[in-house]
Formats: C-alpha cells, structure tokens, sequence
C-alpha cells in the first residue's frame, strides 16, 4: 500500500504491485526513476533492476541446489561454489542478496537446510546421522544445534510431534 502510495504520489502509472514486484504499465523515464527510488528509500525500500532481481533469483536457484544435492556436489566452501556457478565476486553477491531479501545468504542455505531436515524426518527414511552425512553437515551435533538455533526444537523432538500428530 505504501509503495502504491509513492506511484500514485509521482504519477507513475502502474500495474501490480507484489512483494518483490512492480510492474509498469508503460515506461518510467530516468528522472521518474530516480524520483521513484528516493521516495522508496523513505520507506527502506530498495528498487533493483531487472538485471539484479535476475541475479537474486538466479542465487535463490543455486542455494536450492546446493540443498537438494548436496551428496553430489563437489565439497567446498559455500561462497566458493556460489561465486562459482554465477561467475560473480561472492562479496558483490553477498550483498546484492542481503540487500534485496534482508537475509544474508548464509542464513537463507541455513534456512533452507533446515527445512529439507525437516523434510527427510517427516519421510522416516533416514536417520539423523543419514540426514546429516546426506546434507554434508560435518557432525549430527551441528546439524541439531542449527536445527534448534532455526526452529526452537531439537530434530529428535521434531520427530516425536510428528509421530504424536499420527495418532490424533
């Protein structure tokens, strides 16, 4: 609504208006651009072009990856492999991310492996040890602990509520 409020205020004439979108309804000149990015600036909003919403989800995608098939993939460093697969600088990376999502990307694969966790304990096809060598964590130990830094629950108890869930 806010957002709407700053195109309507300029005289932009828009389209939809989705978290993380705007979609003109015919094009914006520079000047009205920057007008545009000022007045979202007010509100701690960042407008990105194209390119870098292109960047982000191209980001998102590997991350994804980096979850899913993390037995297959060669081992090394997160920023490595990203950096890697985008031919980007991980610095200019980290920070188009942090900026855009307000998740930096380390937190958004901690997130991501905690919800395939989540996943494979609610499959019962693995073990935590399985899960943990699965996800390339380096211990179950640390696989718990970011588990419970993530969710507030152990893996175990988890588990326990899915089965108590069953039997309701």
């Amino acid at each position: 609504m806010a957002v709407q409020d700053k195109l309507d205020k300029l005289g932009l004439y828009h389209g939809t208006v989705d978290l993380g979108e705007l979609v003109f309804k015919k094009g914006i000149t520079p000047q009205q651009q920057d007008q545009l990015k000022d007045e979202l600036q007010q509100l701690g909003v960042e407008l990105l072009d194209r390119s870098h919403g292109k960047v982000i989800e191209r980001i998102k995608e590997v991350i994804q990856k980096m979850v899913h098939q993390a037995d297959s993939l060669p081992k090394m460093k997160n920023s490595e492999y990203i950096s890697q697969q985008l031919s980007r600088d991980y610095k200019y990376l980290s920070t188009l991310f942090s900026e855009a999502t307000g998740v930096t990307i380390e937190q958004s694969i901690i997130n991501h492996r905690v919800e395939r966790v989540k996943e494979l304990l609610l499959y019962d096809e693995l073990n935590l040890t399985e899960i943990a060598h699965k996800l390339n964590y380096c211990s179950v130990a640390h696989l718990s602990g970011q588990f419970k830094k993530t969710t507030g629950l152990t893996p175990t108890f988890f588990k326990q509520l899915k089965h108590k869930m069953r039997h309701l």
